[in-house]
Formats: C-alpha cells, sequence, structure tokens
C-alpha cells in the first residue's frame, strides 16, 4: 500500500461533480475520485479548519470511536469495480487488544481520516487503475535513465551480480 494525502477538492468541468485529489507522499501521482457535494464539504470544511456550530457526521463518527474506545489508526482505499472505489477504516481497542475494519465509501473515509488525523492508504491495484502522473518531467528523466542502464547490460551482469550475493550470504 501506498500512503496517500488530500490534494484538495477540484470540480470535473464537465459535470460539476467535486472530485477528491489524493497525492502520493512525493507528489508525483494523483488518484482522482468523484464524490458527493455533502462529503467534499466535509473535506473542505476540514482542510479549511471552518468550525461547525453542532457534529458534523464525520466529526460524530469519530466522537463515537474514541468514547466506545477505539482509535481510528489509518484509512485504507482497497478497491475499485467499474469506477466505483471501496474503501475501510481500520480502528484498535487497545483494551480488548481488537483491531476492527469498517467498510466506507472512499469520501466518508477520507473525510474521517482528515478528522482523526491518520494516514490514508490506497493499495496498488487501486493506484493503477485510476493514478494520475503529476511529475511528468520526473517520469521521462526516470525512464531515460532506466533506458540508458539497460541499453548496455549484459546476461553475463546477471551472473555477476548472483555469484557476488550468493558469496556474501555464505
Amino acid at each position: 500500500m501506498i500512503e496517500m494525502k488530500v490534494m484538495g477538492i477540484a470540480l470535473d468541468t464537465r459535470t460539476g461533480s467535486p472530485i477528491v485529489v489524493l497525492n502520493d507522499i512525493e507528489n508525483r501521482k494523483a488518484l482522482p475520485i468523484w464524490i458527493g457535494s455533502a462529503e467534499a464539504s466535509a473535506i473542505i470544511r476540514k482542510i479549511e479548519n471552518i468550525p461547525s456550530t453542532r457534529p458534523m457526521t464525520h466529526d460524530l463518527f469519530t466522537q463515537i470511536a474514541q468514547k466506545t474506545g477505539f482509535e481510528i489508526v489509518r484509512v485504507e482505499i482497497n478497491d475499485v469495480d467499474d469506477q466505483t472505489y471501496f474503501a475501510s477504516i481500520i480502528m484498535f481497542n487497545s483494551d480488548l487488544q481488537k483491531e476492527i475494519e469498517i467498510d466506507s465509501r472512499p469520501s466518508d473515509a477520507i473525510a474521517i481520516a482528515l478528522r482523526a488525523d491518520v494516514p490514508i492508504f490506497v493499495t496498488t491495484n487501486v493506484l493503477a487503475t485510476g493514478l494520475v502522473s503529476t511529475d511528468v518531467e520526473k517520469d521521462e528523466q526516470e525512464t531515460a535513465e532506466f533506458k540508458d542502464f539497460i541499453k548496455d547490460v549484459k546476461p553475463s551482469d546477471f551472473e555477476k551480480l548472483l555469484k557476488k550475493n550468493f558469496e556474501s550470504d555464505q
């Protein structure tokens, strides 16, 4: 799994639908997820530290978890099927030594992760489906370096490497 962070909320120019954009820690890859207006509002309110007079749903969930002895430890966006993303909220109760996983929409899980200040992880299969490169120049540089490296590699180089590793294990 790859740790991601919320970059912000954008609007789909074609439909006007909100999109939460997650970035990897190095800001090289972005994962856009289309979400509902209410969840976008909840995420924006937390990002911009806009207080509410009464607890919002995601605040309520976080408070219930705490009051029942559970700590929200992380959020995982763990599957995608036909452009529908799936997530889990992972909580732990130290008294019971029990971890539980709660099925969630990614937008709700992200809103809760922001309130609980916990990491957001995304599985590699989800990333493979929706990832967008945000650092094309760096990607092109790494591709060029790799192509440069492999153009001179011979099969005997691998044999030498394997032999060297084998000898160091002895």
